[in-house]
């Protein structure tokens, strides 16, 4: 099976043309006149006036609807790092999904460097062309300091989404998963296995809606993260416990709450998972084996709620149902940032739409006529188009209220109604795209 995946993998991204992103004109070209406006000598009356106004590059160019997609390579997927280069795959996998989920173009780029500084410098002299950056796969601790850096010299929205994502959509699981198992947030005992970028992130989210420090424990690959530690970077310092009586991811889980990995596979057993508090949540978001396996967390405890990084199993947490909205909401309003008010409306808003019924074609794609909130269903599907007039607007209302937002949105419904054309052109591409791949795959069989 394994072997006729790589093979189909390989097909798909080498036939019937290379890669899965291509550059489309959006303005007529096929006459003289269209040519003397597109280029010489119509195009320096828009960069005359961009010139006096850098803000009006959103109102002549394609900046508004153009998201940077950039990575070194350094933590790719499940792969690790590969290097830049061969992180180019990835990187046009996420401008595709910025494309078919919310009609944002992006450019993915690959940047050779693992220097801090001279990444940082690369990346903010690119600025100016986009409307926002997404970063990508780049390891911890590095990413902290790039995207804290990239931030604070960067007028447009950066994000890494590694980080955020993941925080933001795991956010928005905690919150449906408290709800199902009548637990409050401030109450709950979390256990965090894994201390990178995305651990930390969402330990960060969590916070910001309820969990108090105190009630939180860290583990890395060399166990406890704790006060008594000397080989803390500042970074995991920040999350240090003061408590004296755990040792061990085992002593951790003891009456814990809700566990988080995002780890390494299989370092939950059945005991831990039974020493762990009444209606336990576990996320076990470790790729592509969870720390603890979907049969044996059932087969282990009925009372609880269960959620991977997995597609073939309920509750997949998934930045698809994230990053895409977040930049259609804070490319709309202009804003200078993606700010933790922004994060945590996004989050509220994912959660409240797996409340909503659910539509006939998405149960059909997913083959599931009984997606209805609960224990198996605490999270959106990704084809639910309804993603992007839910979070988008969601995203505009927090950034106008904090403050970043450059442009307002006042009309909110006739903004949602832009949206869902936006829908419909993208169903019609993704059918052209199925169509166009079937033949491809007829072609090469």
């Amino acid at each position: 099976m394994k072997r006729d995946l790589k093979q189909q993998a390989l097909d798909y991204h080498k036939n019937p043309i290379p890669g899965k992103i291509e550059i489309v004109p959006t303005k007529p070209y096929s006459t003289p006149e269209d040519l003397s406006l597109a280029y010489s000598p119509g195009v320096a009356y828009p960069c005359l006036e961009i010139r006096d106004n850098g803000v009006k590059s959103f109102d002549y160019t394609n900046r508004g609807n153009l998201v940077a997609v950039i990575s070194n390579g350094t933590a790719v997927l499940g792969l690790g790092d590969i290097g830049a280069e061969a992180a180019k795959p990835v990187m046009e996998g996420k401008a595709l999904l910025f494309k078919i989920f919310a009609g944002i173009d992006a450019f993915d780029i690959e940047v050779d460097q693992t220097d801090v500084d001279r990444f940082v410098e690369a990346v903010s002299y690119l600025a100016p062309t986009f409307g926002g950056i997404n970063l990508e796969d780049i390891k911890a601790p590095q990413c902290f300091e790039i995207e804290e850096r990239l931030r604070s010299r960067c007028n447009i929205p950066v994000m890494h989404d590694d980080q955020h994502g993941t925080a933001i959509i795991s956010g928005a699981g905690l919150i449906n998963a408290l709800e199902i198992q009548g637990k409050n947030i401030g109450d709950v005992r979390l256990v965090v296995n894994g201390a990178g970028a995305a651990a930390m992130a969402c330990t960060k989210l969590y916070m910001q809606l309820g969990v108090r420090p105190e009630n939180i424990v860290m583990c890395d690959s060399k166990g406890v993260i704790s006060k008594r530690r000397s080989d803390l970077n500042p970074y995991k310092r920040e999350f240090a416990t003061s408590r004296e009586d755990i040792n061990s991811l085992a002593d951790a889980l003891k009456d814990a709450d809700v566990f988080l990995g995002l780890s390494v596979a299989n370092v939950m057993t059945p005991e831990m998972l039974l020493s762990m508090a009444p209606r336990p949540i576990v996320f076990a978001l470790a790729n592509p084996d969870p720390e603890i396996s979907y049969e044996k967390a059932i087969a282990t405890r009925s009372d609880i709620v269960f959620a991977t990084g997995r597609s073939d199993y309920p509750n997949q947490i998934n930045n698809v149902l994230g990053f895409p909205y977040i930049f259609r909401g804070a490319l709309d309003c202009r804003a200078t940032a993606i700010n933790e008010e922004m994060k945590i409306a996004a989050a509220k808003a994912i959660a409240e739409l797996a409340h909503q019924p659910v539509p006939e074609n998405v149960a059909k794609v997913y083959g599931d006529k009984n997606l209805q909130f609960g224990p198996d269903y605490i999270l959106p599907k990704p084809f639910d188009r309804r993603l992007l007039t839910t979070v988008a607007p969601a995203v505009i209302k927090a950034a106008q209220e904090s403050g970043v937002a450059r442009h307002e949105i006042e009309d909110m419904d006739a903004y949602c109604r832009q949206l869902e054309k936006i829908i419909c052109s993208n169903d019609s591409m993704m059918e052209y795209l199925q169509h166009a791949q079937a033949t491809c795959e007829h072609r090469y069989e």
